[in-house]
């Protein structure tokens, strides 16, 4: 067979897509649509690389705030820069306080000007909340005026909450910190660190994951109108063309399709690409210009979904015997073989099999075995579905009217009912997987915190100069704030520079100091030592408490020039005290606790202040008051709400990100099952319309109907948790991890998918009273 006739017959087949009347373009189009939506999906997906790392560009090249052991010396070229982000509700808003040094001061990405003090420039989200009724808390901490927005190049993100305000003097608050000395933006120390094997494996799996169900649908989508394709490609047989030729150019007419839906993909791409911009999913947003897929990806799309519309046509048309006088699907098909269905799966637990074991200490996963073997396991369930729908349905006893039309129908097309649930089939399984594998892995990646949130549930970290007992009175006066804890901490050495020995020094009244350690007595005046603490474990307090000793608070050290150096001596009288474990402190509290008339004045510049707050949670928006009373204090103060536990921000980013394109492959599988049950009514119209002449009622129609979908979707999500329980099993066994399910987790992606597959029926049934007329037996 020669490439010109392959060529020839395939364009004829095209050619019959668009020029055969309305029944042909209808089946091109639901064919586009289809596949369309697929496309885009796809053009989405494959754009999602370049919008990370546009996203990470952007980032670094707005680092301001690194960790370094060297400052800069003031010049003209300089810039101070203060952390002075904050929460607002749920959302993190970013702040910087700029204070240039210099004519040649370094601006940020996407700012034009400096803005001065009691002036600020804001993205344009934010500008938006502060001036809607929802912001006026948010407001009350900001009320600088509004001077200009940062532009794109400043952002990551269309929906981000960013500001950058005016400030003045800020040199002497220079910590290396949340406040430091710059001389240009970007990160100087770029990450090198390695890789976690266990999180590429996650990255590996979530693209597998959520791409297998797309591609499923796409080779669905292109076998849209089958049975009344092949009645047409009955006609050709009988007009002289051969078996070979016939299938041929019913590729070509379902090439045609796919050709259009990459048109139609474009366009939804495109349309998707606009309402990215202004959308934002899982506090994860983009611009349009992040989505640009890479040309090689989208050229192999463009060559991929048509080669496949030829190859998944022949396919199915292999045991389908076309004949002048019609086509021999309408008999009794030749009952599926288990057997060679039963590889697919089993070639995927092979190409997974030899990573079993090896965690994270033995190497990277092998990327094409994880990706393979996924990817194979995924599509056994399209394989095995059909088999499992036929070998049930051909036993399925009689019933009702509605029972019995319902089964007579799976009975005869039970390959097209597997079809319609072969992608939400797939996309279950995968989740069930997934979900198992963060379950499993999740303690991993979470460590406690230490924190007490009986005794405080946030804190408020105060500059060095400002009084903790001050402040403290102010937050009190906060509406829902129940009581405060204060109080101030700093190191001190043995030397006045690179000290060998050291300890910390706490201040604060008698009940912040029984918080932190078991204290006997107490009465203001009162110095404490803390023996046996896992803070100073190297030291020993004894030596460090006897009376007479001297020691520096801030001693410096080699390449961090801030420094007081403030003498101090161990005074008599001071008492022991024992360490008490997780409560404000995060961990036991060593060192020497004062009591605020044993701190020498001197020593106070050298100390930073903490306030720890107990909230009366039913008070609305409690957290929000908290900060914006901590902003009224000093601008500089930072505030952190307490949680018991914290996760590793990679870990969080990849299971945001699974959230995201779980969200979109719901969206896409809920579009594509109406398209197809649509197009399954259409290809039923004259068989309903006879059924309702014969006086069948439209109740049990319709309630046979919903019979046809949910037979194959309950063997469906059967086959999918079967499939993803193993896969996820198998999965952690890679990652070494103790295997366990999580059935809550199961039970929700289950009820996800059976949700879809109702809502889809139910938006299905309008047209389908529309269908059940007498007046479909007309015909021309």
């Amino acid at each position: 067979m020669s490439v010109r006739q392959w060529a020839r017959d395939l364009a004829m087949g095209a050619r019959f897509a668009f020029t055969g009347g309305r029944e042909g373009w209808t089946r091109a189009v639901l064919t586009a649509v289809g596949v369309g939506l697929g496309v885009a999906l796809l053009l989405l997906t494959t754009a999602i690389p370049n919008a990370l790392a546009v996203r990470h560009d952007r980032e670094a090249a707005r680092t301001d705030i690194t960790f370094s052991s060297e400052q800069l010396p003031k010049a003209d070229d300089t810039l101070v820069v203060a952390e002075v982000g904050s929460d607002f509700r749920d959302d993190s808003v970013r702040g910087r306080a700029l204070d240039p040094e210099g004519p040649r001061a370094p601006l940020p990405p996407g700012v034009e000007k400096f803005p001065a003090v009691g002036e600020m420039v804001v993205s344009p989200a934010l500008k938006k909340l502060l001036e809607s009724d929802s912001g006026a808390l948010l407001r009350e901490r900001l009320p600088d005026r509004i001077v200009g927005t940062i532009g794109e190049s400043g952002l990551i993100g269309s929906a981000e909450l960013a500001f950058y305000r005016g400030a003045d003097d800020l040199a002497p608050h220079i910590d290396g910190g949340s406040i430091a000395r710059i001389d240009r933006f970007g990160n100087p120390n770029p990450s090198s660190e390695r890789s976690d094997p266990v999180l590429l494996l996650l990255i590996l799996v979530v693209f597998a994951v959520l791409l297998t169900p797309v591609a499923v649908f796409i080779a669905a989508a292109v076998r849209f109108g089958g049975e009344r394709r092949d009645r047409r490609l009955a006609a050709l047989r009988l007009v002289g063309s051969d078996g070979g030729m016939t299938r041929r150019i019913a590729a070509g007419e379902a090439m045609a399709g796919a050709v259009l839906g990459l048109v139609f993909g474009a366009v939804f791409f495109m349309i998707g690409r606009r309402l990215a911009g202004t959308a934002e999913v899982f506090r994860i947003s983009v611009f349009p210009s992040y989505l640009n897929p890479s040309p090689l990806l989208a050229l192999l799309v463009g060559v991929a979904v048509p080669a496949a519309a030829v190859l998944v046509t022949l396919f199915a048309l292999r045991g389908v015997v076309i004949e002048p006088l019609g086509v021999v699907r309408a008999g009794r098909p030749a009952r599926r073989r288990l057997w060679w269905r039963l590889l697919l799966p089993l070639a995927g637990l092979a190409m997974l099999y030899p990573m079993i074991g090896n965690g994270r200490d033995n190497g990277d996963f092998n990327q094409y075995l994880v990706t393979g073997g996924v990817v194979l396991l995924l599509v056994g369930v399209t394989a095995l579905l059909p088999w499992i729908v036929e070998t049930v349905v051909a036993r399925l006893g009689s019933g009702g009217v509605a029972w019995q039309l319902a089964v007579r129908r799976l009975q005869m097309s039970s390959g097209t009912a597997a079809r319609m649930v072969n992608g939400i089939a797939v996309a279950v399984a995968g989740a069930i997987a997934l979900q198992m594998l963060f379950v499993g892995v999740d303690d991993d990646y979470t460590r406690s915190t230490g924190r007490d949130l009986a005794q405080a549930q946030m804190e408020v970290v105060l500059p060095s100069d400002l009084l903790v007992a001050t402040a403290a009175d102010k937050l009190r006066d906060t509406k829902g704030v129940n009581a405060v804890y204060g109080y101030s901490e700093g190191y001190l050495g043995d030397r006045r520079k690179d000290p060998e020995h050291g300890t910390t020094v706490t201040v604060g009244d008698c009940a912040s100091l029984r918080a932190m350690a078991r204290i006997d007595s107490c009465t203001d005046g009162d110095v404490f030592a803390v023996h046996g603490a896992e803070w100073d474990g190297e030291e020993d307090m004894a030596k460090l408490a006897a009376p007479g000793r001297k020691f520096y608070v801030d001693p410096s050290y080699e390449g961090v020039p801030k420094s007081k150096e403030i003498p101090w001596t161990v005074p008599q009288g001071v008492k022991a005290a024992k360490p008490r474990k997780g409560l404000l402190a995060g961990t036991d509290r060593g060192g020497f606790l004062f009591t605020p008339k044993a701190m020498p004045d001197a020593l106070a510049p050298a100390l930073t202040g903490h306030a720890f707050l107990k909230l009366d949670e039913s008070v609305a928006d409690v957290h929000d008051r908290v900060r914006t009373a901590a902003a009224g204090i000093d601008p500089l103060a930072d505030t952190v709400t307490w949680a018991e536990t914290e996760r590793v921000g990679r870990f969080d980013a990849i299971r945001t990100g699974l959230f995201v394109g779980a969200a979109c492959v719901l969206a896409l599988i809920g579009v594509s099952l109406l398209v197809s049950q649509l197009e399954q009514l259409r290809e039923r119209k004259k068989l309903l319309s006879a059924l309702v002449a014969f006086g069948t009622r439209r109740r049990t129609l319709s309630l046979s109907v919903l019979w046809q979908t949910a037979i194959p979707i309950a063997l469906g999500l059967l086959l999918a948790t079967v499939v993803g329980l193993t896969l996820g099993t198998v999965l952690l066994k890679m990652t070494n991890t103790p295997v366990g399910v999580d059935w809550a987790g199961v039970l929700t992606m289950t009820g996800i998918g059976a949700a879809v597959v109702l809502a889809v029926t139910l938006f299905s049934l309008p047209p389908l009273l529309r269908l059940m007329r007498p007046e479909g037996l007309r015909t021309e």
